[in-house]
């Protein structure tokens, strides 16, 4: 019998559908590489063929836009949105607009070809966490921008374009819809019982442990209730924090062995499918909240959204998150050092 169930936060419904369900290790998503390029432009010796770099993590002694970083992180080629100008916000009738202001920011996560990010060392990781953190703090400093969300595609069903190991930043002048809507829901929830409704879901999935995927001291990884897709995995901070940029140092240290723990469960048990990971956090322009609480939600791509779900707001999904965390727990992930594979060409690098 299929089941409805509604998420928490937002209120959205989803349709566990038991009856179209298939065994979670039939599921094998569509692979994450890309149409290859001739030349790399993301792989060391080959800044030359980026933008001028806005950061970079380096050996030290290495000059700036050439080879000798660890991490890198450039304009995008092709922005969503532009960081010169103003916002001139304005009417047109009974429509808003206003000029396309923001950011829009590429974090390269490695100098070689790897594929993925599950392939990079936790100390690799670490570092991108920490970049990801460097450049919240820095932009949040630009009156005109409200919010920052960092991502990652992955795979061309993902939308990756490249498949060099990286992320994007884009930063907004207003507050997106999604973060709108868990922010509501979630003040809502605080409101009527006086408490974080993210801090009650941690408890409540310890409490129970089907749907945990991992536990540590300081993150709790788990499939949510009313998971929207197969094998959608959420990340969430132990300790109440409504902005990732106030990570603290053992958050980032611990953050980087969940996520490359994870991401290994998850490219293992479903062969290396494409994905999307974001980063939920709260506003630049909103102090501390008690009631909304950062986390990161993983996306793998092995169904598609139809007519039914765009009509409705339903969206169906045939693995129960309790089958889908438990296949996940028993995915055993190799250690760090045997993970660290490269991938692809690396021809050209330095």
């Amino acid at each position: 019998m299929p089941e409805l169930r509604k998420d928490p936060i937002v209120g959205r419904w989803v349709i566990i559908a038991h009856e179209r369900a298939k065994r979670p290790h039939d599921f094998k998503g569509e692979a994450q590489t890309t149409a290859e390029v001739g030349l790399c432009p993301f792989c060391e010796g080959h800044e030359d063929k980026t933008p001028p770099e806005i950061l970079a993590y380096r050996e030290r002694g290495s000059r700036p836009n050439g080879p000798g970083w660890r991490l890198r992180v450039i304009p995008n080629k092709f922005p969503a949105l532009k960081i010169e100008g103003n916002l001139h916000k304005r009417g047109e009738g009974i429509y808003d607009k206003m000029a396309g202001v923001g950011a829009h920011e590429v974090i390269i996560e490695s100098p070689k070809h790897h594929v993925s990010m599950a392939s990079l060392s936790e100390e690799s990781i670490r570092e991108v966490l920490w970049v990801y953190r460097d450049r919240l703090v820095d932009l949040k400093r630009d009156t005109r921008l409200v919010h920052g969300m960092l991502f990652k595609n992955v795979g061309a069903a993902g939308g990756a374009s490249l498949e060099h190991t990286h992320s994007q930043l884009i930063v907004t002048p207003i507050v997106p819809i999604s973060v709108w809507e868990e922010m509501t829901g979630s003040l809502e929830f605080f409101n009527y019982r006086g408490r974080c409704i993210y801090c009650d879901m941690v408890l409540e999935e310890l409490a129970n442990e089907k749907r945990i995927v991992l536990d540590t001291p300081h993150f709790t990884a788990f499939c949510p209730y009313a998971s929207r897709f197969p094998f959608e995995t959420w990340i969430l901070p132990k300790i109440h924090s409504s902005h990732f940029e106030n990570i603290p140092k053992p958050g980032v240290d611990d953050l980087g062995s969940v996520m490359r723990q994870v991401l290994n469960k998850l490219e293992t048990a479903l062969d290396n499918p494409s994905y999307n990971y974001i980063i939920h956090t709260a506003p630049f322009d909103h102090q501390e909240l008690p009631h909304y609480h950062w986390h990161i939600e993983i996306i793998p791509r092995l169904t598609n959204v139809a007519g039914f779900e765009w009509g409705s707001g339903f969206y169906i999904n045939p693995v129960p998150p309790e089958d889908a965390a438990a296949f996940l727990r028993d995915i055993e992930v190799p250690p760090a050092s045997a993970s660290s594979l490269l991938l692809g060409s690396t021809a050209g690098l330095a």
